[in-house]
């Protein structure tokens, strides 16, 4: 489709295929999708036990990189995946960070080498491999599969239930849905960041904001780096580390399929 060509123009949408948004638009928009992934890059790190500061700077460098490679056409941002949370989370008992890195160094490959045979072969075998009828329900179950986390996050304060943070997440979610469902035009489209922004305020307002570490923590900071095989020496190949982690790399390759299909119909 030609990038000039408005014959695909929707008169429903504020904001279609191929325009962009006035600065003001964009910028709110573009706020929203930060705090939105944000929230889920770190997240991951944090129930796995690994240190966030490594999952935002690997997320930033495989952002920029993707829009690079894509030329910009599949404007996609490369977070942290909940698929991986429950053999990660048992792996760093078992095995420890060495295991994690072995599994994530094979799913690596997995991906290098399905990305090979589609500069090879092309795509048309994925949509056979993984028809919409097969993603639909991954994802699904994906989502489910983290519910669990959510509610915790929304109700518990250091592992014990606290009624404050119960009725923060309530009302947040409430607003969220209002905003989404009453506002009109653009800013239904951002109902997500006047939820994130009333529910902090919210936050702020019951005291359970603790601003003492912001003031503490530097400006500019480097992650503490694992570098496998150089800041450690692996002992054994974690063969279960690998076996559990490679297949999940087909679930997020799912997860870009139907990213890729929204985008481009």
């Amino acid at each position: 489709m030609d990038a000039n060509d408005k014959s695909y123009r929707n008169p429903e949408a504020v904001i279609d295929l191929y325009e962009r948004p006035p600065l003001g638009s964009w910028w709110l928009l573009s706020l929203q999708h930060l705090f939105s992934m944000f929230g889920a890059t770190v997240l991951v790190p944090l129930l796995i036990g690994l240190d966030p500061g490594i999952a935002l700077f690997s997320s930033g460098i495989g952002t920029i990189l993707h829009i690079l490679i894509t030329k910009g056409r599949i404007p996609a941002y490369m977070s942290s995946s909940f698929s991986f949370i429950v053999p990660s989370v048992a792996l760093m008992k078992t095995a420890g960070y060495a295991g994690v890195a072995q599994g994530t160094i094979a799913v690596g490959l997995v991906y290098l080498i399905v990305a090979s045979i589609v500069a090879i072969a092309g795509s048309d075998w994925i949509d056979k491999a993984l028809p919409p009828i097969v993603v639909g329900p991954i994802i699904i179950v994906i989502g489910l599969s983290v519910a669990g986390s959510a509610a915790d996050n929304a109700m518990m304060n250091n592992g014990h239930y606290d009624l404050k943070f119960f009725i923060i997440s309530m009302i947040t979610l409430f607003l969220t849905v209002l905003f989404n469902m009453y506002f009109k035009g653009f800013w239904s489209n951002i109902a997500i960041l006047l939820g994130i922004v009333c529910g902090y305020a919210i936050s702020v307002a019951f005291g359970i904001v603790d601003f003492s570490k912001v003031a503490s923590t530097p400006w500019l900071q480097l992650p503490q780096f694992e570098f496998p095989f150089i800041s450690y020496t692996p002992k054994k190949i974690y063969w279960d580390a690998i076996l559990s982690f490679a297949p999940i790399a087909f679930v997020t390759m799912a997860e870009h399929l139907v990213i890729s299909w929204f985008l481009t119909n």
